[in-house]
């Protein structure tokens, strides 16, 4: 029954009994939720993000994220967030009490837990888990509950944005505000895809009917009763269409004379010899077959 020594061993020793469950430390819990990213692990900083189910990030960490989803570990925490506009970023309002590490020189001093960065600034409570917090998805202003229970509003306490029930999001909220979030969330995104759906015959029967008014004559034009002026290759129609009407009606009817001006040539014109001598039709300017020169050597200049 003794050990080595003369030990009595107890029950407790030599008998294993169930083990016990091990309880999350509460501030511990509270403390990793509002300081630390949800994607990243590191400690939030400036500019900060939160998605629509209340959890709070790292804006460049969210980018890394969509950028390289090759981490299928942290991809789990963020596997809703599509595109950064399934993230808002945060308007925040500084704790003028919160001095951070600026005291903590030589690493003796004690970490107040209660004390956090951020505090409603309507109410002043700080955002240090122990209340309830949300922001509003349309401007992003961040109050606690409390503060949009005692002042009851449409409109941001803050920037003035108007906002609906919808639009707030509580962060970090229990199990059942996570479900009632995701809910809304794939309730909203169905109801964006069935907008797209909607949007897509509407802008082509615009094209449509664009393509249609185009086609038909304008206001100015039945109104005026003139019409357009003809294009190149009509008038190259009517062009070619006019000399086959007039050979197919010399015979049966004597041309008429033409409106215009008569052409009358220089030599019939009672002007002086020397003036008529300085045009080609003049008779002096008219050679022979002998006196002409050569098809190689003439040009423009022999006559």
């Amino acid at each position: 029954m003794g050990c080595d020594g003369g030990t009595i061993p107890k029950r407790h020793e030599l008998v294993k009994g169930p083990k016990k469950v091990e309880k999350v430390d509460k501030d511990a819990e509270l403390v990793a939720q509002w300081n630390y990213c949800t994607l990243s692990q590191e400690i939030l900083r400036r500019p900060i993000v939160a998605c629509e189910l209340g959890r709070l990030y790292n804006k460049d960490a969210v980018i890394e994220f969509l950028l390289d989803k090759s981490e299928k570990a942290l991809g789990k925490a963020a596997s809703h967030i599509k595109s950064m506009k399934s993230v808002t970023e945060l308007k925040l309002s500084d704790n003028p009490a919160w001095e951070g590490d600026r005291g903590n020189t030589k690493g003796d001093k004690h970490d107040d837990l209660q004390r956090a960065r951020f505090i409603c600034p309507v109410v002043g409570l700080e955002m240090n888990g122990r209340h309830r917090f949300c922001f509003l998805r349309c401007c992003g202003c961040v109050f606690s509950e409390r503060a949009l229970k005692e002042i009851k509003a449409e409109v941001c306490h803050t920037c003035g944005a108007a906002f609906q029930d919808d639009d707030i999001i509580t962060l970090n909220g229990t199990k059942e505000d996570v479900e009632v979030l995701r809910r809304r969330m794939d309730e909203r995104r169905l109801r964006a895809k069935q907008e797209k759906k909607t949007k897509k015959p509407k802008a082509a029967e615009s094209v449509s009917k664009a393509d249609t008014s185009e086609d038909l004559p304008g206001p100015s034009k039945i109104k005026s009763g003139k019409a357009e002026d003809p294009g190149p290759e009509t008038r190259e129609k009517k062009s070619t269409s006019a000399p086959r009407s007039a050979v197919s009606g010399a015979s049966s009817k004597a041309a008429k004379p033409p409106g215009g001006p008569l052409k009358r040539s220089i030599a019939d014109s009672e002007e002086s010899e020397t003036y008529k001598s300085l045009f080609t039709t003049h008779s002096s300017a008219k050679r022979s077959k002998e006196e002409s020169a050569h098809w190689v050597t003439h040009t423009s200049y022999c006559f």
